[in-house]
C-alpha cells in the first residue's frame, strides 16, 4: 500500500481523520471515562500509563499496515478528537477486515459517526483494493441500538447475530459492507 495514503488524513466535511498524536492523551483519557466507550472497548484506558500504551499501540499498528486507528477531529467543535474510527486489517487474501469507532459522548447526535465511518470505508476500499479487500464487517453488542442505527446509516448491513465472545459478554450483531 502507497505509504502516502497509509498516513495522511481523511477529510469528510467538517471532519478529519488522522494518526492519533502522543498530544491526545489527554482528550483519550476523557473519552475512556464514558461507560459506554468502556464497553465496548478491546483495549480499555483506565490511567495515564494505558491511554499512552493505547497511543503506541496504534502507531504500532499502522507502521505494521494492520492497523490503521484515526482521531476524529470535528473542525466545527474544535481542534482535538472527538472520536476514533480503525480499521484492522488481516493479511491480503484472509478475508474481510474489521471497522470499529466510538465518539466522544459530548459530540454525539451530530453524525459524526456514520460520516467518520463512511470516509474510512471509502479509504479502505480503495488503500487495499490491490490486496483483495472487498468485505469490511463491523461488530458490536445486540443490545446497542445506536451502533446498529451508526452501521446502517453508513451503508453497513445487518448480516448475522454471533455468539458472545471477548471482549462482549453477549451476543453480537455483525453488519457487513461490500466494496462497490
Amino acid at each position: 500500500m502507497d505509504d502516502h495514503l497509509r498516513n495522511e488524513g481523511l477529510r469528510a466535511g467538517s471532519l478529519v481523520l488522522r494518526p492519533w498524536l502522543p498530544g491526545d492523551l489527554t482528550v483519550l483519557l476523557d473519552a475512556y471515562r464514558d461507560p459506554a466507550i468502556q464497553a465496548g472497548s478491546r483495549a480499555p484506558v483506565a490511567d495515564e500509563e494505558a491511554a499512552a500504551r493505547w497511543l503506541h499501540d496504534q502507531e504500532e499498528g499502522r507502521a505494521s499496515g494492520l492497523r490503521h486507528s484515526f482521531a476524529v477531529v470535528d473542525t466545527a467543535l474544535g481542534d482535538g478528537p472527538v472520536g476514533n474510527v480503525v480499521l484492522v486489517h488481516p493479511a491480503p487474501g484472509s478475508g474481510p477486515a474489521e471497522v470499529g469507532y466510538w465518539t466522544a459522548a459530548h459530540a454525539r447526535g451530530r453524525g459524526i459517526a456514520p460520516q467518520a465511518l463512511e470516509a474510512l470505508t471509502g479509504w479502505a476500499f480503495t488503500a487495499f483494493a490491490g490486496d483483495g479487500l472487498v468485505t469490511l464487517d463491523l461488530l458490536h453488542e445486540v443490545d446497542n441500538e445506536a451502533s446498529c442505527r451508526v452501521a446502517e446509516k453508513a451503508g453497513y448491513g445487518f448480516v448475522e447475530v454471533l455468539p458472545a465472545r471477548p471482549p462482549w459478554p453477549r451476543e453480537i450483531h455483525r453488519h457487513a459492507r461490500r466494496a462497490d
